[in-house]
């Protein structure tokens, strides 16, 4: 619920053309519930308040948690597993467990008096008209838009000089908005439509099929189908991937061969092909195929980690046509943009950390045959294409520059977006002749924007209805010292006229992994923050992607500690510089920042007085033997890969780092039942290890979302629910007898 990153690295299968397809919604719309965030003034309180609320948490019964005797032994040394037990998320006993922590957890939120009115509060803010940018499809203009407070966002559609109509409406899929939409993808001519939907957070989609005009379902829709995209061949049919369905528990059984299917509209699922593989020789952890826009090539890409691929395409104009090898290794990430018949265009970090864009013939297309088209620089690349033109936006120091080349590779302009922060990707087809973006940063709400390819223009198209006053905060881009000396940027946001008197309630945000980059974006949860006088700070770490590959591998495998160094340090400036204190700091990050908080809780307890680990990766022995977890050892390497590496894991691990006699921080920990990207064992083994050892007073409480997974398409409601209790428990457990102001 916290994070979409885990999303967006895990899903490589996924082309980077169909994401795009969706993005400027996904980033003007969706970050008002996910990724960033706003923060404020100044309140002041005492460390006796502070101890007596701790001191109510003394009547805490925790749900007895049985412990079993397993024991792994890793190269000679034993390891007890005490609470393998709750990995059967099948199991009756586990089930009975989840209901007992979280009647001890609601219990305890139901006591906090501004509970209500944090919810309340987050409602309002959230209660208005959110409508992403047009694209069109067929004889259509589609457009998603939600009214305020609807579980998921409804597409539209018009035709020129036409009112709108729902098109699809995801709040009809389930009675409690638990059924979310995932791609929509159209054929060529755009009369069909295919979608994914899941269902209670899963990542194992159904694929629904319908006539655009009629909305009709033409056939049974696909079922079983994981980390896929939906690329259309002409009218005729779509690559999608899957695995075999697991046997045992499909929310936490180990799925590790992806295969690349081709569906002929009308004919059963049973009888589609397997174009990618389906042989020991082509086994890879993510495969994904797209077909170029002008049905010339489908383009394959496979991978064995989050990290490296190799790439084939295969001439859709000649039948039983044979796969060519573009790239024949794991090295480096590369794919196709664009291609001019045989010119292919392609983004690649091979010998260029910050990426590049080099162009080949289709016909020859192994690297030594690549050509620089736009050169690698100092900053990191991500790349776009519409209206006959590249879009090369550059992240310096996590903030966006946007430029505009032609296809020629000569630079046109450089685009002049509103201010300082993060822009949304300029993308469409080649014959249009405007384009949207969205931009957006920490304290003022996304506002989308039309783009005059010719003219270079950018007018406002749909301003954020977002009753929020931006004008009364600012963002701040610090550079701090980590523990070697590596300067590490952080963007602090908070009211203007702030206090430096170490009594602000902080949040400090981080994630730092997978080459994901955390770029400025508003967030709605996070302003109903800054309103109640809190400080958000946000820390670009290692191991993420805001300095290109040479940054994130800084923060992998062996060099792991850096990234919990990185974080600590942040924590330690905010301190220093009196923006706050360990009495009103709390620490937050999901996923592979769930792993963070939990990693760095464990080292440093005395440096937060709250710790909100979400989704966590927090069993690091034994995370790649769940669902996908094997494809993220690129980053984290695994227990079995030698001694050293089980010696390094263990020393970090979350669940096997937390001592008996050591006073953890008030700690709230928030999974999914149906998380099977981190699978929630991860929460409960750790949730179980804290309760168990706890010495001080503090709440080491875990919220279990039900019907709820990784967080992409959870319900609004849900979402609202949630950020109330976080918020709830952090202020409460600061010390707030009341809402600060």
């Amino acid at each position: 619920m916290i994070l979409n990153e885990f999303t967006n690295i895990i899903d490589t299968s996924t082309s980077e053309t169909q994401m795009k397809k969706q993005s400027l919604f996904l980033t003007s719309i969706l970050v008002t519930s996910v990724l960033a965030g706003c923060t404020g003034n100044s309140v002041e309180q005492t460390s006796e308040t502070v101890a007596a609320v701790q001191k109510q948490t003394q009547k805490i019964s925790y749900p007895v948690t049985q412990k079993g005797d397993v024991v792994d032994n890793f190269f000679g040394t034993d390891v007890a597993d005490p609470y393998r037990w709750l990995e059967d998320d099948r199991s009756e006993e586990t089930g009975a467990w989840v209901k007992a922590e979280n009647k001890v957890t609601f219990d305890y939120l139901s006591k906090i008096p501004y509970r209500g009115q944090l919810k309340s509060r987050l409602a309002e803010l959230w209660n208005y008209e959110k409508v992403g940018a047009p694209f069109k499809e067929g004889n259509y203009t589609y457009f998603y838009k939600n009214d305020g407070l609807q579980n998921q966002y409804v597409v539209y559609r018009q035709q020129e000089g036409g009112s709108a109509e729902v098109f699809l409406d995801p709040n009809t899929f389930s009675e409690d908005g638990t059924t979310s939409m995932g791609q929509l993808s159209f054929s060529k001519d755009g009369s069909i439509a295919a979608y994914a939907i899941s269902e209670g957070g899963s990542d194992w989609r159904k694929i629904i099929i319908i006539d655009v005009e009629t909305k009709k379902v033409l056939e049974t829709p696909l079922i079983d189908v994981k980390f896929s995209g939906i690329s259309w061949f002409k009218n005729e049919g779509f690559y999608y991937s899957s695995y075999d369905k697991p046997k045992g528990s499909e929310l936490s059984a180990k799925t590790d061969q992806h295969k690349l299917y081709y569906h002929v509209l009308g004919q059963p699922q049973k009888d589609d092909k397997i174009i990618f593989g389906n042989t020991a020789e082509q086994k890879r952890r993510y495969v994904g195929g797209n077909v170029t826009k002008d049905n010339r090539f489908l383009l394959i890409s496979g991978a064995i980690s989050t990290s490296g691929n190799d790439l084939y395409l295969k001439d859709l104009t000649k039948p039983n046509s044979p796969l060519v090898t573009i790239t024949d290794n794991f090295d480096a990430d590369t794919y196709v943009i664009e291609n001019e018949g045989d010119k292919l265009f392609l983004v690649t970090n091979l010998d260029a950390p910050n990426k590049k864009i080099v162009t080949v013939n289709a016909k020859a297309p192994a690297s030594k045959n690549w050509t620089d088209f736009i050169a690698e620089t100092d900053y990191v690349l991500s790349a776009s294409t519409g209206g006959g033109f590249f879009f090369t936006e550059y992240m310096v120091d996590a903030i966006s520059k946007v430029y505009q080349y032609d296809y020629q590779g000569k630079k046109v302009r450089e685009i002049n977006l509103p201010g300082v922060g993060s822009a949304s990707a300029l993308e469409g087809d080649k014959d249009e002749s405007t384009l949207y973006y969205s931009f957006s940063n920490y304290k003022t709400p996304g506002t989308i924007y039309s783009y005059n390819i010719d003219k270079g223009n950018s007018d406002v198209y749909r301003k954020s209805g977002a009753k929020f006053d931006s004008d009364a905060y600012e963002s701040k881009q610090v550079f701090y010292p980590s523990k070697d000396g590596t300067k590490i940027p952080m963007i602090i946001t908070y009211k203007k006229g702030i206090e430096l008197n170490g009594k602000n309630p902080t949040i400090l945000y981080g994630y730092g992994g997978f080459n994901i980059s955390l770029t400025p974006r508003f967030s709605v949860s996070r302003a109903v923050w800054l309103e109640q006088g809190g400080i958000y700070a946000v820390a670009n770490l290692r191991g993420g992607g805001e300095y290109g590959k040479t940054w994130h591998k800084a923060g992998t495998q062996l060099d792991k500690q850096n990234v919990f160094d990185d974080f600590i340090a942040a924590g330690e400036y905010l301190i220093k510089q009196d923006y706050t204190s360990s009495d009103y700091l709390a620490i937050n990050g999901g996923s592979n920042g769930g792993l963070l908080v939990g990693a760095v809780m464990t080292q440093r307890p005395d440096l937060m007085q709250v710790a909100l680990p979400a989704v966590g990766v927090l069993d690091m022995l034994r995370y790649h033997t769940f669902t996908a977890g094997a494809g993220w050892a690129y980053d984290y390497g695994t227990a079995e890969q030698s001694e050293e590496m089980f010696t390094y894991l263990k020393g970090y691990s979350p669940v096997h780092n937390v001592k008996a006699g050591v006073s953890y921080p008030a700690t709230m920990i928030t999974t999914g039942d149906h998380d099977d990207r981190v699978v929630p064992a991860h929460s409960f083994k750790f949730a179980a290890e804290l309760q168990a050892k706890q010495a001080g007073n503090a709440p080491t409480l875990i919220r279990i979302e039900t019907n709820a997974g990784h967080g992409a398409g959870t319900p609004v409601s849900k979402t609202i629910e949630q950020y109330a209790d976080i918020y709830a428990f952090t202020l409460f457990n600061m010390g707030f007898t009341s809402l600060p102001k």
